[in-house]
């Protein structure tokens, strides 16, 4: 049966951190630089982020959700390999993530540099003398700023365990992709974007949108994968909530995400999205679920702030709207 516990222990030595770590093949795209403990089931993460990237928004602006996630992101295998156990090999699985930037993340700064991780494990839960399953809460700092909280869940599979839960498609090799560039994409400039290949949504027409896979993007596919990563997924949420229509620029400061079913490679996705004003200023709040064959596999609640007033210190609120979709 499952336990909790709330013992972790690291190692004196300081961690190097590899992309094996981290599970990234491309050693450049590694963004951690070590990990140290701050007593039990907390430690500190450092980080730093590149001067320039080709799939990151980077100079002096606003902080970039996605490179912000891929920074979150590789912590977590850092931490479940080198504090908790977790053999190489065995397979992250995000059950939930969200992410809350603060008015100072939204202010155009340069954001290269150095920058720490502050994580506080809530939970971990064992099978055994494994570690099953852990809820974290992030703090990601700048110096003296502070730029986002996060928070997430997520389990944890033996090799053996995933391949029988992925009946057949647990072979990467064997996974027929969707096409690399599917005919339409949305705009990169309506995105935040300047590069067609960074696109992730093609249009369908009136709500809804198609997720657009490049398997060979050197991001979001950096090894191969018999599925779409979160971090496509949660890139797909961002692009799909700036597209939809608003009287005036906005920002996402906010998105929380439960991750359902697996995104399947062989498959159409289909995303829709409804947004609505959660308050007097102006504010708004969207939903966005992901559907593949008739099944939700992503639902997400997303929060915007006006993007033309990043120094007002007001993040969006979060009012009564429209029932989420249905499943």
């Amino acid at each position: 049966m499952p336990s909790t516990s709330s013992t972790a222990a690291l190692a004196p030595r300081p961690v190097f951190v590899s992309g094996e770590l981290v599970h990234k093949t491309r050693s450049a795209e590694v963004l951690l630089t070590g990990l140290r403990s701050e007593g039990e089931n907390a430690f500190v993460v450092s980080a730093h982020w590149p001067e320039a990237h080709g799939c990151y928004t980077t100079g002096p602006t606003a902080l970039d959700p996605l490179l912000l996630i891929e920074t979150v992101r590789q912590s977590l295998p850092l931490l479940c390999h080198s504090a908790y156990g977790v053999p190489l090999g065995h397979r992250l699985l995000w059950d939930t993530f969200g992410y809350e930037l603060t008015p100072e993340a939204l202010l155009p700064r340069d954001r290269a540099g150095r920058l720490e991780l502050r994580v506080t494990c809530l939970e971990s839960v064992r099978r055994g003398s494994r570690v099953s399953a852990l809820t974290l809460l992030i703090s990601v700092v700048q110096g003296t700023r502070r730029l986002a909280e996060c928070t997430t869940r997520l389990t944890v599979q033996s090799p053996v365990v995933y391949q029988r839960l992925r009946a057949g498609y647990g072979n990467p090799d064997v996974v027929t992709a969707l096409p690399a560039a599917p005919a339409a994409a949305v705009p990169p400039s309506a995105l935040g974007r300047t590069r067609c290949r960074d696109v992730v949504l093609s249009p369908l027409g009136g709500r809804g949108w198609r997720l657009r896979v490049d398997t060979t993007h050197p991001l979001f596919f950096d090894h191969p994968l018999d599925h779409a990563p979160g971090l496509l997924l949660l890139e797909a949420v961002r692009q799909t909530a700036l597209v939809l229509p608003s009287e005036r620029p906005l920002a996402v400061t906010a998105v929380e995400t439960s991750f359902r079913r697996y995104v399947e490679l062989d498959a159409p996705c289909r995303i829709e999205a409804r947004s609505w004003d959660a308050s007097p200023d102006g504010h708004r709040r969207a939903v966005v679920a992901m559907w593949q064959n008739g099944v939700q596999c992503l639902f997400s609640t997303v929060r915007f702030a006006r993007a033309a007033e990043p120094s007002s210190g007001v993040l969006a609120g979060v009012g009564a709207g429209p029932a989420p979709f249905p499943g």
